[in-house]
């Protein structure tokens, strides 16, 4: 997919259908693990075991969201800062 084409998918994704939300940003990017793993230069095993929820290390995230041109927030779920609820 041309990267003027995955910069207009949308930033706001959700983990659905069973898929990790790494695995879903992926693949609504348009990247297979192989491109993705070129990419930004983690092995394809790495990647899977990260979109299994078999290894969560904050370096290959921050590695793959990079990649994906994403927040890291969207490839672990959790709200970035600004948008976070603080209880007072």
């Amino acid at each position: 997919m041309p990267n003027t084409a995955r910069n207009l998918v949308s930033n706001n994704m959700i983990a659905v259908n069973g898929y990790s939300a790494p695995r879903a940003v992926r693949e609504t990017k348009g990247y297979t693990i192989e491109e993705l793993s070129l990419t930004c230069g983690l092995a394809v095993g790495e990647i899977v075991d990260i979109e299994d929820g078999k290894d969560a290390d904050p370096a290959k995230l921050r590695r793959i969201a990079s990649a994906l041109q994403v927040p890291e927030e969207e490839l672990i779920g959790v709200p970035a800062p600004e948008n976070r609820l603080i209880q007072q």
